[in-house]
């Protein structure tokens, strides 16, 4: 791999992880596909660019080039920026202008390009000055335990705050746990059965889509004495230089 990256907890309430790293040489990969929205802070060749990237509905080729550092903000479902709700993201990104050396525009005022320390006070000032949001229903709603509303103004909730319906979120987290439970050595077969896929065929499709691999290729034999562990989501790669 030719991505270097480390990923860093956050205890903020807006934030699902902070990542940065740099690449040490151009190449490609398959992402798999994304349901949260990101904020990437790229410099490569002396110049540095925040793009507001995401999300992605299915897999696709992601490039890179060599020499460029990255910083990743992965927002939490349902935080989003009113003005630019992630709706108006899917399946694409959207770089913020420049307003000096070490500043960018958002929403009329220049603001220093975050990196993985300060990301947690620069995502705290946004919400602040209500640049950022967060709609309350999404998580509880992802928990079984949705709000006292109408399943028509739940549904536009989840389309304005996420950009996706909440059966796509749920079609993409079963792919995550079924590709986790192929690389822990669970056949193809016990997998359909276990995530309530209703064949192989559908689980190939579904894998094809949100992950980008097959099940064959995602499967890893167990050896003679294995145990399977809780499940857990197989790591992403998303928008990094373009060369």
């Amino acid at each position: 791999m030719t991505i270097v990256a480390t990923d860093h907890p956050s205890d903020s309430p807006y934030i699902e992880t902070v990542s940065d790293g740099y690449t040490l040489s151009a190449g490609s990969t398959i992402r798999p596909s994304e349901i949260h929205w990101h904020m990437v802070v790229l410099k490569h060749g002396g110049q540095t660019q925040l793009r507001v990237v995401g999300p992605w509905t299915s897999a696709g080729l992601v490039e890179w080039g060599e020499g460029g550092e990255i910083v990743w903000i992965k927002l939490k479902l349902g935080t989003y920026f009113p003005h630019l709700p992630p709706r108006k993201l899917l399946n694409n990104e959207i770089p913020l202008p420049g307003a000096a050396s070490n500043s960018f525009w958002l929403k009329g005022s220049a603001w220093q390009f975050p990196n993985h320390e300060n990301a947690e006070t620069f995502v705290n000032r946004l919400v602040r000055e209500e640049i950022l949001v967060q709609d309350p229903v999404i998580h509880p709603t992802l928990q079984d335990q949705p709000p006292d509303m109408s399943s028509r103004t739940l549904r536009h909730r989840f389309q304005y705050a996420t950009g996706l319906s909440q059966n796509h979120i749920r079609q993409y987290e079963r792919a995550q746990q079924a590709a986790a439970l192929l690389e822990q050595g669970v056949s193809i077969l016990d997998t359909v059965d276990m995530l309530d896929y209703f064949d192989q065929p559908h689980l190939t499709r579904s894998l094809k889509r949100f992950v980008g691999k097959t099940p064959a290729q995602l499967y890893v034999a167990p050896p003679s004495c294995h145990s399977v562990q809780d499940t857990q989501p197989i790591n992403n790669y998303h928008t990094v230089i373009s060369r």
